[in-house]
């Protein structure tokens, strides 16, 4: 797999910073600290389960990130002619395959409440309970606090115990760090059943930051979040249909972001969306709208081994 970095060094939010330095009341940049930031390279793990959902992973395991939980009914693989592996048969099957991988701490990170990201939600963080593992849940606050409530309660489960920031969860803006891992919430637009703001995720991630986009259209701000947070991999919806934006906006947001590395997610999992062509349509793409990045496109079950660049000090 093809794991090339830019060609001069530097994600676009490092090359923004030093053209700033040049201009009048900017604040000094040392290129050398950049630059050396740049050659710095850590290894990150990405699953991709079908659909909108995937895992983050360090290599030893310490630290596990789940984007949405969409497991034993998850249709994104009959497309691809895959048959789902065992560990993803029931949320019981998942916690229990977690367990065995010994992690530090497992982050479940909820973009929103539609079916095909919330399907196992409530059932594994049971099942995780019942496991014995280090967990937290979290995702947008008024979603966790008013729109989970009852769900809460029927899978007898206290958001207090099992929710980042004592069952609060976070605001768009807001954050949560739980067992070396650090979750900021960024804005998606994008529907969601009960009226709460659908979200996407910057995740800190064993010294790596990835920009998880969950549902989302492609919008100006994408700009601002590649300057804010200059993260290295963008994991993005792409399957276009009648739910996101598609392959070539999905590119574009590559361009705005500054990403070096980017994976298509959420196609082939419905009628409504593009089929397994989506991820070649995505690499197409981006090429033309940002040469400079690296497309990885897995199958559902396949790993993707990632060389990152770590996050600046001042990130």
């Amino acid at each position: 797999m093809d794991l090339r970095d830019s060609s001069d060094g530097l994600s676009r939010g490092d090359f923004l910073q030093l053209s700033a330095a040049g201009t009048a009341g900017a604040v000094a940049v040392d290129p050398a600290r950049l630059a050396q930031r740049a050659s710095q390279t850590v290894a990150l793990r990405m699953r991709w389960f079908g659909g909108g959902i995937y895992e983050l992973s360090t290599p030893d395991d310490s630290s596990i990130v789940l984007v949405d939980a969409w497991l034993s009914k998850n249709t994104g693989w009959s497309a691809f002619g895959l048959t789902k592996p065992p560990e993803l048969a029931s949320a019981s099957a998942y916690a229990q395959h977690l367990k065995g991988r010994n992690p530090k701490g497992v982050f479940v990170a909820i973009t929103h409440d539609h079916g095909d990201h919330l399907g196992d939600f409530f059932e594994l963080l049971r099942a995780m309970q019942d496991a014995g593992l280090d967990f937290k849940s979290g995702g947008q606050s008024d979603l966790f606090r008013a729109g989970f409530t009852s769900k809460f309660k029927d899978a007898n489960l206290d958001p207090t115990q099992v929710v980042v920031n004592g069952g609060q969860g976070m605001n768009i803006g807001g954050k949560a760090t739980y067992q070396g891992i650090t979750v900021h919430v960024v804005q998606a637009f994008h529907s969601t059943f009960a009226g709460f703001p659908a979200v996407g995720f910057i995740l800190d991630v064993g010294g790596a930051r990835v920009y998880a986009s969950g549902d989302t259209d492609l919008y100006g701000d994408m700009a601002l979040i590649g300057r804010r947070y200059r993260p290295d991999l963008a994991i993005l919806s792409c399957g276009n249909g009648a739910y996101t934006m598609g392959p070539d906006d999905a590119a574009q947001a590559v361009a705005m972001l500054g990403v070096s590395h980017a994976i298509p997610v959420h196609y082939a999992h419905n009628p409504n969306a593009i089929g397994p062509q989506c991820g070649e349509m995505f690499k197409t793409a981006v090429a033309k709208a940002a040469p400079h990045a690296v497309v990885s496109v897995p199958k559902p079950g396949e790993t993707v081994q990632l060389a990152l660049k770590a996050i600046a000090t001042n990130a």
